[in-house]
């Protein structure tokens, strides 16, 4: 994650101005834009951009943080409505969502998620209670990890970011993915 002394105030007016275009151009044109086109957007130089954001991912992180965010607490928030399994059903087929709002985010979503903003650590974490609370619950076998999640996630989100009606495609390869080999016999019907 970048470093986060405070910064001068021109310093971050360009960091705001690099995450605005961020968020436009990833948007438009995916997270695979050449990052010389935000900084354009942005009205920086290149070195600006990557002197905030050493990598892609950091800046994808950075942009997408908020969005993180809100979708943690928004799982966070309906815990009680729903059973384990329904719960981390919710979580996945959600994250597939978010992730596919840029295209292209999801090929590199894991290495996104480690970077540390707030937002990735809120659904890091929200993903892992979510987890640890199926397997408990013991709907998930106990050698599944996050990792495991998100792999699934990352797949599901590339076989599904460039259909329409993504929703649908989305809850069919969940279940592909997840019915005969994440949960336990009891779990899976």
């Amino acid at each position: 994650m970048t470093d986060e002394s405070p910064l001068r105030a021109d310093a971050q007016r360009n960091r705001e101005r690099i995450l605005s275009a961020a968020e436009e151009v990833f948007v438009e044109r995916g997270a695979n834009v050449a990052l010389e086109e935000v900084a354009k957007r942005a009205g920086v130089g290149i070195g600006t951009l990557y002197r905030r954001f050493p990598t892609r991912e950091e800046l994808l992180a950075a942009a997408y943080s908020a969005r993180f965010v809100t979708f943690a607490a928004t799982s966070l928030s309906r815990d009680v409505e729903l059973d384990p399994l329904s719960a981390i059903r919710a979580y996945l087929e959600e994250l597939v969502q978010h992730s596919n709002v840029y295209r292209g985010l999801a090929a590199s979503l894991g290495t996104v998620l480690a970077v540390g903003t707030p937002g990735c650590v809120a659904t890091s974490n929200e993903g892992a209670r979510l987890l640890d609370r199926a397997q408990k619950g013991g709907v998930v076998r106990p050698d599944i990890s996050f990792d495991d999640i998100i792999c699934v996630a990352m797949a599901i989100s590339l076989a599904t970011e460039k259909q329409e009606s993504s929703k649908a495609r989305i809850a069919h390869w969940w279940g592909y993915f997840w019915m005969e080999s994440a949960f336990v016999e009891c779990g899976s019907r």
